[in-house]
């Protein structure tokens, strides 16, 4: 059990923010895999083996390598890549067990302690595909990958890239409100109330591309849980035994499940913490 310093943080309704990484978190593989690569003609080998191959040849940082790869390989096809095509890409994304009723009964937990969750998505993958998948609405805020595109509805250039150690800025963007990226100075200057306390934030990830987010969370007193799929927990053993995440759960997020219970323990947690920190500033002011 995690124990949280008390007396700091207040606030009339407590916010607890969960942060998720997407592929392989709550996918059960790279939302490119469904729909993208196959209208390509590629296997996900072939697509990410040229993307790797791109990337040591010429020196391309990897995100940034994968978003010119699915421009270019779209030129080859004769695909025309729009917003509208990539939204079609992510209807057939599939989601490990709960996911799709997940954010409500969290949702209604929460209200029932009196506490108020909100899901955040902050994802190396492409946030034009992740619109159009069946669970984008259940988000606060989604940040991904995104394209600038031109007067003809053409990708020209990278609107947003976000690999895996700049994940860590949306934790203090969350934290503080500052959820506009072209607002550099909100996330920067000092905000002694935080909006959502640090240890009110929690973070779900799959593995090392976590890891910088998982330790900064857990390391600030909010809790970093790695999820694994079905008899696969050795991708993610090392990396609560380094003592960089709180917990590790199977990718089931069915009512019941062990994910579940964490999550519910943490929101009970802070309920109580919040009442407490309530009785002890009336206590202070008398």
């Amino acid at each position: 059990m995690i124990l949280f310093p008390r007396g700091k943080y207040m606030s009339k309704q407590p916010i607890i923010g969960i942060m998720y990484d997407f592929d392989k978190t709550l996918s059960t593989t790279d939302m490119q895999n469904y729909d993208f690569i196959p209208n390509l003609g590629m296997s996900p080998e072939e697509f990410w083996g040229a993307t790797s191959q791109f990337t040591n040849k010429e020196g391309v940082e990897r995100i940034l390598s994968y978003m010119y790869m699915m421009i270019w390989a779209c030129k080859q096809k004769g695909i025309k890549l729009t917003r509208d095509y990539l939204h079609e890409c992510g209807k057939n994304v599939k989601f490990y067990p709960g996911v799709t009723t997940w954010f409500k009964r969290i949702n209604d937990y929460a209200e029932s302690k009196g506490v108020k969750v909100e899901h955040y998505l902050v994802s190396s993958g492409t946030i034009e595909i992740v619109e159009g998948t069946s669970i984008f609405s259940n988000f606060t805020k989604a940040w991904g990958c995104e394209y600038y595109y031109n007067e003809q509805g053409e990708p020209v250039w990278p609107k947003l890239a976000i690999n895996y150690t700049q994940k860590t800025q949306f934790y203090f963007r969350i934290s503080k409100g500052a959820v506009d990226v072209t607002n550099d100075d909100s996330v920067n200057e000092k905000k002694p109330e935080r909006r959502i306390p640090y240890r009110n934030i929690v973070y779900l990830g799959d593995g090392m591309t976590d890891v910088a987010c998982m330790t900064l969370v857990k390391h600030n007193e909010g809790t970093s849980i790695a999820i694994y799929p079905e008899k696969d927990s050795d991708k993610v053993r090392n990396i609560y035994d380094d003592g960089r995440c709180n917990f590790i759960c199977r990718a089931d997020y069915s009512a019941g499940s062990d994910l579940e219970r964490v999550i519910k323990l943490i929101i009970d947690k802070i309920a109580m913490l919040n009442e407490i920190d309530k009785r002890e500033k009336l206590l202070a002011n008398k």
